[in-house]
């Protein structure tokens, strides 16, 4: 059975550094993985690749929708990686999750799934539900279960309660799950507990926790994921370890939404550590 799941969370907080670093890690265990990018800035397997790759919406424009095949828009990564990005389209003009819709479309129609055959499906996908493009792994059941990326900004946590709130929509029609938080230290603020007192009023776990780090920062400079840049380091464990926890996992539940009142309570937590460091 093929493992599927999607990853969401606001943009700069690491959630396509963890996308690439668990693909990375679940293929140097043998498991053939593709990664689909579905974030407009097409960044999400940059670091898988070493560049930014062609995506496919920039076939469909060069191509036409009939001469597209699927060497345009599938590439080998490190570790083997099958590496895809939707893309977006040109700035200020039409939606930007309508990327996700046709790339789905298109890998359908070039039966892709089929071809490759992999192991493992990711998809990256921006945090902001609220377009029905970036929604539409939750409305087709593109994957099995959701895992959200967010640091203790008070916006990620608020983006982070919006997608259980998608789930949530979706989850009541059996469709999808949430698997669990991942944590991010990429924030001012570097306070797990705060993450942590987050997933147990959704009804969630925390399935691993990324410290910030320079070697992070040193990889990505060189536009590789930690796993092949520092192998030996251990924060590459600490992915490794993410990843084959979320792999194994079996514990899926439809989250409960923060109210207002309950976001606000947090954010004014995150205030006073703040206020605390100044």
């Amino acid at each position: 059975m093929v493992r599927k799941f999607c990853v969401y969370g606001k943009g700069g907080i690491g959630k396509s550094t963890n996308v690439s670093n668990i693909a990375a890690a679940l293929a140097e265990s043998d498991k053939k993985v593709m990664v689909i990018g579905c974030d407009p800035k097409a960044d999400s397997t940059r670091n898988l690749m070493g560049r930014k790759i062609p995506t496919v919406l920039d076939a469909l424009r060069k191509n036409g929708a009939n001469n597209i095949e699927l060497e345009d828009i599938v590439f080998k990564g490190f570790n083997e990686t099958y590496c895809i990005e939707s893309g977006g389209p040109e700035p200020g003009v039409g939606c930007a999750g309508r990327g996700i819709i046709t790339a789905i479309d298109i890998l359908n129609r070039l039966e892709a799934f089929e071809t490759i055959k992999p192991d493992v499906i990711i998809y990256d996908i921006l945090g902001d539900v609220v377009c029905g493009g970036f929604a539409m792994p939750l409305q087709k059941h593109l994957a099995d279960d959701v895992y959200i990326v967010t640091t203790c900004d008070p916006m990620a946590i608020y983006a982070a309660n919006n997608i259980c709130k998608g789930i949530k929509r979706y989850a009541n029609r059996g469709k999808v799950a949430l698997g669990g938080i991942i944590y991010s230290g990429r924030s001012v603020i570097n306070e797990p507990s705060i993450v942590e007192e987050f997933a147990s009023k959704i009804g969630t776990n925390i399935m691993g926790k990324v410290p910030m780090s320079n070697i992070i920062t040193k990889a990505e400079i060189y536009k590789k994921t930690v796993i092949e840049y520092a192998p030996n380091n251990e924060v590459a464990d600490v992915f490794r370890e993410l990843s084959n926890t979320i792999y194994k996992n079996d514990k899926k539940v439809i989250p409960n939404p923060l109210s207002e009142d309950g976001i606000d309570e947090i954010t004014e937590k995150i205030d006073d550590l703040i206020k605390n460091t100044i």
